[in-house]
């Protein structure tokens, strides 16, 4: 494993000693919360001399404190000790400066990583993979809209001048914003971002990228991250913006994100493949595990207020917990059967998740059906397939089944769950409080 020095050292290396390095911690929302530090003082970083308090893993959307938490203010807000990822630390091409980012995590009063780091969460997952001498192997899809710059934070988004309104696949609406995509892609490989595809999808402005199957899953989590960040800091140095927002016009689809899990067994050999022309038992159950999951987890595939715009009829993202074989209509897709490529397919996440959390739901339903042997209901292609139940189309629904749900304490334990539902509540209060446009639109001048 790489030391904090080596990393540095490497950076100084190639591009010279940094002016600053940003520390970036994730928060339970995806927001990286830190701190700066001049660039010279690596040896703090490295020693434990940098703290934040660990109450910044727990801020709602808006960045308040939420005093359910039983964290911030009301318990004297303690600090942790940052604690670095080295194999993170790459240079920020998009900065005026020369800067060096690195993701980091905090370490509470008993020297142990909270129990509120996303990432952490996703290690104790794969530790319990790795206790059945089993190895995960995942690729996600990430969709986003560039936008242009908006003079106020409620302005409404805009899509780029020229933008067809149906553009999938369309080479001309690459072309048309090759520099950007270019730069993207380049500073993909200096910041060691596996990018496989990029491609324009479906909305005006919206593209996807497609990274590498890997089965260094926590990699392919802090990849998520660190690309909406650097695309976020492109966009903003060309004078536009970018939204991985779940869904940011109301009549064009979503962004979404989709993941790919296979499992490898300690030969390394995929167990989801079958020699037959059905699914093997492996994988069968790993579906049924995923779709008996799936709305009890929804809080977190879906953890804001807009991420359930995604769920819609004709919306081009699922509503249902279904699955079929290379049915994109399905909520969980199964693009092969056999071979090394056999794995099924995630759809129901917005690309505005956490992704660290989500990967852990995911894979946690899948060790679910494994554990109880649970047999798929019918595929969608079968005749005698009959609609299954929706998925929630109530945000605070779908928060306090994921409150009381047992699979999810099973998965990211009790106290977890009370923090992260104390939280969704409290953006639940914070963007339901307001009178919106619509209302006034609708309701002022008639009653």
């Amino acid at each position: 494993m790489t030391s904090i020095r080596e990393a540095y050292d490497t950076y100084c290396a190639q591009y010279g000693p940094p002016d600053r390095i940003e520390m970036m911690m994730c928060d339970l929302n995806a927001v990286l919360r830190g701190k700066w530090l001049p660039g010279e003082d690596i040896s703090k970083l490295q020693n434990g001399d940098v703290r934040l308090p660990l109450s910044a893993y727990a801020a709602n959307i808006g960045g308040h404190e939420v005093d359910e938490t039983g964290l911030g203010s009301i318990a004297n807000d303690p600090d942790g000790v940052v604690i670095a990822v080295p194999e993170s630390m790459s240079a920020v091409p998009w900065a005026s400066d020369k800067v060096l980012q690195v993701l980091v995590d905090l370490k509470d009063e008993n020297d142990q990583i909270c129990l509120l780091s996303s990432r952490n969460m996703l290690r104790k997952m794969l530790d319990r993979f790795e206790g059945l001498n089993l190895s995960p192997v995942v690729a996600t899809e990430l969709e986003f809209h560039i936008i242009q710059t908006r003079e106020t934070s409620s302005e409404a988004p805009k899509p780029l001048e020229l933008s067809p309104d149906a553009q999938c696949y369309d080479l001309d609406a690459m072309a048309d914003q090759q520099a950007i995509l270019n730069e993207i892609m380049d500073t993909c490989a200096v910041q060691g971002i596996a990018a496989d595809t990029l491609i324009a999808e479906y909305g005006p402005g919206q593209f996807e990228v497609n990274f590498h199957h890997t089965n260094d899953v926590m990699h392919a989590a802090d990849t998520v991250i660190l690309f909406r960040r650097m695309v976020r800091g492109i966009l903003k140095k060309h004078g536009l913006g970018a939204t991985f927002m779940a869904k940011p016009y109301a009549d064009s689809p979503g962004n979404g994100m989709h993941v790919h899990v296979s499992l490898n067994d300690g030969e390394n050999r995929n167990i989801f493949s079958s020699t037959a022309q059905s699914l093997s038992p492996t994988l069968g159950s790993a579906v049924a595990g995923v779709l008996s999951s799936m709305q009890d987890l929804q809080a977190v595939f879906a953890p804001h207020m807009n991420s359930f715009r995604r769920f819609q009829t004709n919306s081009f993202a699922p509503t249902t917990p279904d699955w079929g074989i290379d049915n994109r209509n399905a909520a969980v897709r199964i693009p092969e059967i056999s071979g090394r490529g056999a794995r099924l397919k995630h759809r129901i996440c917005g690309a505005d998740v956490n992704p660290y959390l989500a990967l852990t739901a995911i894979l946690g339903g899948i060790l679910h059906g494994l554990e109880h042997k649970l047999t798929p209901p019918l595929a969608l292609e079968d005749p005698a397939c009959r609609p299954a139940p929706p998925l929630e189309h109530d945000w605070k629904n779908a928060v306090e089944r994921f409150a009381n749900s047992t699979i999810a304490k099973a998965i990211f334990g009790v106290p977890f769950i009370e923090v992260y539902s104390a939280i969704r509540r409290s953006e639940i209060d914070l963007l339901r409080t307001p009178v919106t446009p619509a209302e006034y639109a609708y309701y002022l001048g008639r009653m």
